[in-house]
């Protein structure tokens, strides 16, 4: 006999889904050779939980007024071919009666990638005898195979999503879809935080506390993540995998996270669907530059300079200068103190401590005497002709100007440290000289009194040297040492104390 098909294609199924879909051909029965016969038509689907192709056979009686009994079925594939009963259980297609005119319709499940499957069917019309043999075929090998649908996701297939917040350190990734990771799998993720030299992207970089590292598998289809973020320039980043993963440190030339990074173009990270997983910022640096300043008796000053607070991470380049020009740059490493700048005399003022270029806080510095530094000391040599003064400066201190005034002469000279300065004046009328310190603000005032000289001749034996307290804190230090007579001493800031003997 002659037979015709129609093929129609298995639509997609729906994953996970337990429905039949219909996507099988339809067989035709050709004209038997006697009027009694089947016409046999079939369709298909894909059950998705087993797999298997679903076929359902349509045998059609052409007698309006004659059942027909089928009583043979054969099958290829040789599956079985039942007929569902309604409150039974379904009986073989062999069993069945056709009604008059009507039809019966059979299933039939045949592996997924069958090509093709063909139904025989023997029927008898027992009122007159009449007997057919009739097939139908359905043509699947258009059709993709069936295949169960998935009940899980492989690991190096799954789809993520995440959220991100690199100022506050946190963040979150999910498993996208229905299906968990198949079997023991586990997909890690990591939040890890950085101390890092610059507000944007530099090195080296430093780990910041403990990353945050989670998985998601077996069950667990979400997660939160959550890092401590220094108070300082730092790099925050959400990579792929778990700790073993971080960089410690990330340095010049050195490995990268690239595209383990989630929301990268690249895989693994792309294949989470969320904003770029990294962020770089902070409002200052992660170094704790402090400086602390002495005033030294000499006119120095001695800067001590510091990189050791609790972020210095990174050496730290200080600039010292002085108001005149002079300066020096000093790096200190971290965790390290530098004590022995000392800016000289010649140099002093104001003395400002910069790092990139700003005057760090407290920076700033003028040198200030010591309280417990020693005085220059003045010594007196009189007699009928002269009145000797001497200057004396100690070791160890700053060049000072002293000046001599006795009459209508004045001599100022400069006294170095561990030296002395003399001036002579030719006596005169005038009973008293004036010394002036102007660096300290010292007036010294020398009371010209030899014995035996002239009318009123004779004086008092010297007395003791006289000191007096100068305003503001400076300690009292003139030495008045006496020679030829009585000559007195008297130490005052900006003011004259006149003794008489």
């Amino acid at each position: 006999m002659i037979r015709t098909k129609l093929s129609l294609r298995r639509p997609l199924a729906v994953l996970g889904a337990a429905v039949v879909g219909f996507a099988g051909a339809v067989a035709v029965a050709a004209a038997p050779a006697s009027a009694h016969h089947t016409t046999i038509t079939a369709t298909a689907a894909c059950d998705q939980l087993s797999g298997e192709r679903v076929i359902t056979w349509k045998v059609v009686n052409s007698e309006r007024n004659k059942a027909a009994t089928i009583t043979k079925v054969t099958a290829d594939p040789a599956t079985a071919v039942t007929v569902a009963v309604e409150g039974a259980e379904s009986k073989p297609l062999s069993e069945v009666v056709i009604p008059k005119g009507g039809h019966v319709e059979a299933v039939q499940r045949v592996p997924g990638d069958t090509a093709r499957a063909t139904l025989t069917v023997d029927a008898l019309w027992q009122r007159n005898n009449a007997k057919s043999t009739d097939s139908g075929r359905i043509d699947l090998a258009t059709d993709q195979p069936c295949t169960p649908a998935p009940k899980c996701v492989d690991a190096d297939k799954a789809s993520y999503s995440h959220t991100f917040d690199g100022p506050k350190g946190t963040a979150t990734v999910k498993l996208e879809g229905d299906l968990p990771l198949c079997g023991e799998a586990k997909q890690w993720f990591t939040l890890v935080s950085y101390f890092a030299p610059r507000p944007q992207f530099a090195t080296p970089q430093y780990v910041h506390g403990t990353p945050d590292s989670d998985w998601l598998g077996a069950g667990q289809n979400e997660i939160e993540l959550t890092v401590d973020v220094p108070d300082c320039h730092t790099q925050v980043d959400l990579i792929w995998g778990d700790a073993d993963e971080v960089i410690d440190p990330l340095v010049e030339k050195g490995p990268r996270y690239g595209s383990k990074k989630l929301g990268d173009k690249g895989a693994p990270g792309n294949r989470s669907k969320g904003p770029q997983g990294w962020y770089n910022g902070g409002d200052k640096s992660c170094t704790t530059p402090a400086a602390a300043f002495t005033s030294n008796c000499d006119g120095t000053v001695t800067v001590a300079l510091s990189n050791d607070g609790s972020i210095s991470k990174y050496a730290v380049e200080f600039e010292v200068r002085a108001e005149n020009g002079w300066s020096k740059t000093v790096t200190v490493e971290p965790g390290k103190a530098e004590n022995g700048l000392v800016v000289p005399a010649a140099d002093a003022g104001k003395i400002e401590v910069l790092v990139d270029g700003k005057v760090i806080e407290n920076g700033t510095y003028t040198w200030e005497r010591p309280e417990d530094c020693p005085l220059p000391t003045v010594t007196a040599d009189a007699d009928c002709d002269t009145f000797a003064l001497t200057a004396s400066n100690p070791e160890g201190a700053m060049p000072v100007t002293a000046t001599f005034t006795y009459g209508d002469k004045t001599e100022t000279r400069t006294v170095k440290p561990g030296t002395a300065e003399k001036v002579t004046f030719k006596a005169g009328d005038d009973e008293t000289a004036l010394v002036v310190l102007p660096e300290l603000d010292l007036e010294l005032e020398v009371v010209y009194a030899p014995e035996g000289c002239g009318e009123g001749g004779g004086g008092e034996e010297p007395g003791l040297p006289v000191t007096g307290a100068a305003a503001g804190g400076i300690a009292a230090g003139a030495v008045a040492l006496l020679a030829l007579g009585a000559v007195l001493f008297v130490m005052a800031r900006r003011r004259r104390v006149h003794f008489t003997a």
